[in-house]
């Protein structure tokens, strides 16, 4: 029985030569997400990152003009405080819209870290056997789990090799899974998800607000106009022409965020995500995440937000050595009680394989016989059977043998008959049985030649 020893770490390595080797690198330079990082894994971005800096160019360009165009002038026409007011109301609510922003892209949404090996079958003790061999175990795409008295099926997920818990789904973009995964957002180059769909419902919800905040002063200032010279809206329109672009504009913008404003309301309310309410559909089917109204806002915005479970500037952990384990003289690894490695059970020679064992023993083999004659005989030295043929006797299917010689090799293939063999074992012994002979003549000769010699 063999069994493959488990592989020597680092360490012992680093102890056996003397030198230490150069520490093991952080988290988010070995992550396997499409995920970006910003000063040195603080923050991270989704793949899409740089559509961030169009949702800020639209948010900050409208209020720049606001500021310029607008408030300066209604500072006038108002008190001291008043004018003042209406300008850092605007610029407030811009900073705290850019924060909400920063909260929402930039930080983990709620990835699941992935396994590095496969989980083992429920019931599995590793020790069943099949005609000798270990079963192929499968793992089952779904599972059912109970929530609120309600069963609902969870998914594995190849990539990640682990069993999505419930509302969680796996992001084709950011190339992970996500817990109560609500959507990919491109606006701000991140998945939404358990951590930041509080602060991206806040930063909807603002944006509405400041689209509102200056389409209403944009009115202001018009109808300021329209007192001031006592002329028609018209007239006082193209007098100010940035409060006619603003109006356009936020008049667009209100319909988009804040309908996306309305909508996330109604999730909130009914505790969906915008996955489950496109997929679901939970008007037809009961919901078992729904509390109520009240309960369903108190754990958006009343809960602590859970730390996050991966730690993306911490050193990378070596795995430790798992023991080994033999079932019928294979090494079983945790992948699902699968054999592993260049003696996994029942599994066929590749090519390659075969042909590097092959190309080690031909190598010999030239060495030793010095190939064919010109005559096309073989030399008088007798080949060593022993390679050709496995010491134990053993052979490959088909009457094919794992090694093979060189014997038989026509233009690169494996061609030889049954009859080929016969005569090539019948020329060796018939070559054994000369050199035999004549080795014994010329010993007795010898022997002849020194006893007249002495004598």
């Amino acid at each position: 029985m063999y069994v493959v020893p488990p592989p020597q770490s680092s360490d012992a390595n680093a102890a056996a030569g003397g030198a230490v080797g150069p520490p093991p690198p952080r988290t988010y330079r070995t992550w396997k997400g499409s995920n970006i990082f910003f000063l040195q894994g603080r923050f991270i971005f989704g793949p899409d990152v740089r559509s961030l800096f169009l949702t800020i160019f639209l948010i900050t360009a409208p209020v720049s003009i606001f500021c310029v165009f607008v408030a300066r002038k209604l500072i006038d026409d108002f008190s001291h405080h008043l004018g003042i007011s209406i300008m850092v109301v605007a610029v407030a609510l811009t900073l705290y819209i850019l924060v909400l922003l920063l909260l929402t892209s930039g930080r983990d949404p709620g990835i699941i870290p992935r396994n590095a090996h496969p989980p083992e079958p429920e019931g599995y003790d590793g020790s069943s056997e099949v005609g000798g061999q270990t079963p192929q175990l499968r793992l089952p795409r779904m599972k059912d789990v109970v929530v609120n008295g309600i069963t609902v099926k969870i998914k594995y997920c190849d990539t990640c090799m682990l069993y999505r818990p419930p509302r969680c789904s796996h992001c084709s973009i950011c190339n992970n899974c996500v817990e109560r995964f609500d959507h990919h957002c491109p606006w701000v180059g991140q998945c939404i998800g358990l951590r930041n769909y509080r602060f991206f419902f806040m930063f909807v919800f603002s944006t509405t607000l400041l689209c509102i905040y200056v389409f209403g002063f944009c009115w202001v200032y018009i109808t300021r106009i329209m007192d001031a010279e006592e002329t028609t809206i018209w007239k006082a329109m193209t007098k100010t022409p940035a409060s006619i672009v603003l109006i356009i504009y936020t008049f667009i913008s209100v319909w988009f965020v804040g309908g996306l404003t309305v909508f996330h309301l109604y999730l909130i309310s009914t505790n969906q995500t915008t996955y489950e309410n496109f997929r679901y559909r939970y008007d037809r089917r009961a919901n078992p995440y729904n509390k109520g109204v009240a309960e369903n806002f108190k754990e958006i915005f009343c809960t602590s937000i859970p730390l996050s479970k991966n730690k993306f500037r911490a050193r990378v952990q070596r795995e430790p050595v798992l023991p080994p384990r033999t079932v019928g003289g294979g090494f079983i690894s945790p992948n699902m009680g699968k054999a592993v490695g260049d003696i996994e059970m029942g599994r066929k020679p590749t090519w390659g394989e075969a042909g590097a064992e092959s190309g080690d023993f031909e190598g010999q083999h030239s060495n030793d016989d010095g190939g064919d004659n010109k005559d096309g005989g073989f030399d008088d030295a007798s080949p060593d059977l022993s390679r050709a043929y496995p010491a134990d006797g053993t052979k490959g299917r088909a009457g094919v043998h794992p090694r093979r010689s060189s014997w038989g090799r026509k233009s690169g293939s494996w061609e030889i008959s049954p009859e080929e063999v016969l005569a090539m074992a019948a020329g060796v012994g018939e070559s054994n049985r000369v050199g035999s002979g004549s080795g014994a003549s010329a010993t007795t000769g010898n022997q002849d030649s020194q006893s007249d010699s002495r004598l």
